[in-house]
């Protein structure tokens, strides 16, 4: 007997003593890799992120595996004892789990990376960080509509992937559609206004129109589907008795959209309510 625990405790120790090396050598490799990606003059710096954040997922899941692979033969012993520790692990690790299996979405559907802007069940921002618990974002707001950073980070679990829809603003395209949402009431001469707004999208839209065609011929290319026309175009709703909405879809640049949404609004906001003339008056007579 005290030979057999003195073989098990020899064999306990070799195999804490591989863990103990895999975890030098990854630390080490991770330490070497991350250094070179930071002083790489060729990335950009969205780039080194990226790489950086690859880099250690990668190295953590080696780890995980190297450690099943070292401990395989004591797990193969207690294999009776691990079936009902697994289910009671199951049972309190759920979330846990469910985190793990949003990571292997994320990973497998290529659902989104280091840099993209998306939105989920409220929150939304560019990605940040993420691992195989969490995404960390940095917002974007207010609300839905806007495009300005509001210098919070969000956090949210993996396991709200595999329950909620994700929106993906920016898919990896340089110039993309989107709309712009004027309200305006019904006795208003709606016609005119619908009028002005789309001189004022087809004037702020026109420098980059052609280039604008050009890519959504590529992507119709591309995908193989029929692209949308990139004019500015507008739709009307009556979503209310007294009330109208001008719905604009127009084109802009990836990362020019919020410019060119406020130029449009500002702009259609001139030309319909003019800034009253105010007139100097005459300077005063010597007296």
């Amino acid at each position: 007997m005290p030979n057999n625990l003195i073989q098990i405790d020899s064999v306990g120790l070799l195999d804490l003593f591989k863990s103990l090396i895999l975890l030098i050598a990854l630390v080490i490799t991770r330490t070497l890799v991350v250094r070179w990606i930071s002083r790489s003059p060729t990335l950009s710096m969205e780039a080194k992120r990226r790489w950086v954040v690859t880099t250690r997922n990668s190295i953590v899941f080696a780890f995980l595996v190297g450690l099943v692979f070292i401990w395989a033969h004591e797990l193969q012993a207690f294999a009776v004892s691990l079936v009902a520790f697994a289910v009671a692990l199951v049972l309190a690790t759920k979330e846990l789990i469910l985190c793990w299996s949003g990571a292997a979405l994320r990973v497998g559907g290529k659902v989104y990376a280091v840099g993209d802007r998306i939105q989920i069940v409220g929150y939304r921002g560019v990605v940040l960080d993420h691992d195989i618990f969490a995404t960390r974002l940095l917002e974007i707001g207010p609300g839905t509509t806007a495009h300005l950073y509001t210098g919070r980070v969000i956090s949210f679990p993996n396991s709200l992937l595999l329950a909620n829809a994700l929106v993906k603003e920016n898919p990896a395209q340089a110039y993309g559609l989107y709309t712009l949402t004027i309200p305006i009431k019904i006795d208003e001469h709606w016609e005119q206004a619908e009028h002005t707004l789309l001189n004022v999208a087809k004037a702020e839209c026109a420098p980059f129109m052609e280039e604008a065609a050009r890519h959504m011929k590529l992507l119709e290319q591309t995908n193989l589907l029929e692209a949308p026309s990139p004019e500015p175009r507008i739709t009307v709703q009556l979503l209310e008795p007294e009330k109208i909405q001008l719905v604009l879809r127009f084109p802009a640049p990836d990362r020019g959209r919020s410019r060119i949404e406020q130029a449009i609004l500002r702009r259609y906001l001139a030309e319909t309510n003019p800034a009253p003339v105010v007139q100097s008056l005459p300077p005063p007579s010597p007296e």
